[in-house]
């Protein structure tokens, strides 16, 4: 009996989903190749990688989980989280060039007050109910936020290549930045032969563009594959969104320039539990926005004095 191992540690779940059902979006296939044309895309010799590339990340943890009281008898759930956004510039060597940090109150109440603690002030922001997922998700647009202000001061500064962890969401508006997926759930392209296309792709192999036309904004996206990869199905792949704003001539020579150059970022397993797909200057920018946020503890117990004193 054959088989294989996902490469990812099983802490992190898979970078693909079993069931990856197909995408609700509009996708539009023959953006770059009529779709009985379609095959793996090896970038034109030559094909210049740039100078430097500037990566954009942010990240989030719960500090402490509570309880806002608002009323007599009546509570609602709410967590204390930091997050932090950063860009770390790569031309040689890595450079952090921007970085910020912030923490939030994050709940289900509209007039909830700043909780100011001995090392930090928590800001309230609104949630749209208690639901765990709510709280997060709260947390995660002041944080997607954050990273797009790094971004924009990135892309004044600088007119390198700037790729973002993540989809582009609220950033498509940022020229030429490439959003990163590293974990797979839809199936863009259907139950289509064009699937098997991603599943050929050779290390520093791309498939064809496509569009999905979605909301807030229609992006451009390609599958590429990474080097160093198991031989778990679609083990490897990333996934590449751009604005969908952009002529083809243009998405197409940004495709190939992305491709040819993040082969050399990929990470390795014996260094990395999401190799390669966490490429090594994101995990270190996360690694260094996380010692940002600070020690966890010392602001679980700065949060519990606060509240023994809060009248």
């Amino acid at each position: 009996m054959r088989f294989s191992i996902d490469p990812w540690d099983p802490g992190y779940g898979g970078a693909l989903d079993p069931e990856m059902p197909p995408s609700d979006a509009k996708v539009v296939v023959d953006v770059e190749l009529p779709p009985a044309e379609w095959q793996p895309i090896h970038p034109p010799v030559p094909t210049i990688a740039p100078d430097a590339v500037v990566f954009v990340d942010g990240v989030r943890r719960i500090d402490a989980r509570t309880w806002v009281h608002v009323g007599p008898g009546r509570s609602e759930p709410g967590i204390f989280a930091s997050y932090a956004a950063g860009a770390v510039r790569c031309d040689g060597s890595a450079q952090l060039v921007d970085a910020c940090v912030g923490r939030l109150l994050a709940a289900p109440v509209a007039d909830a007050a700043a909780v100011t603690t001995r090392h930090a002030t928590f800001e309230p922001v609104e949630a749209r109910d208690a639901s765990p997922a709510s709280l997060m998700y709260a947390v995660h647009e002041v944080m997607a936020e954050a990273e797009v202000l790094v971004a924009e001061r990135t892309r004044r500064a600088t007119d390198e290549l700037l790729l973002l962890d993540g989809p582009l969401r609220k950033r498509g508006h940022i020229p030429d930045a490439v959003g990163l997926i590293k974990s797979h759930y839809v199936r863009y392209l259907g139950d289509t032969a064009l699937n098997t296309v991603v599943d050929r792709l050779l290390p520093g192999e791309r498939t064809p563009i496509f569009r999905i036309e979605a909301q807030p904004f229609a992006r451009a996206s390609w599958y590429l594959r990474l080097p160093g990869a198991a031989d778990a199905p679609w083990a490897g792949i990333l996934r590449c969104e751009a604005s969908g704003a952009l002529p083809i001539e243009q998405l197409s020579a940004l495709a190939d320039r992305v491709t040819v150059m993040l082969p050399r970022f990929a990470s390795q397993p014996h260094k990395d539990a999401r190799a390669p797909q966490n490429l090594y200057p994101i995990a270190g920018l996360e690694r260094e926005l996380r010692r940002r946020m600070g020690d966890t503890r010392l602001l679980y117990r700065a949060l519990r004095a606060a509240a023994a004193t809060a009248a």
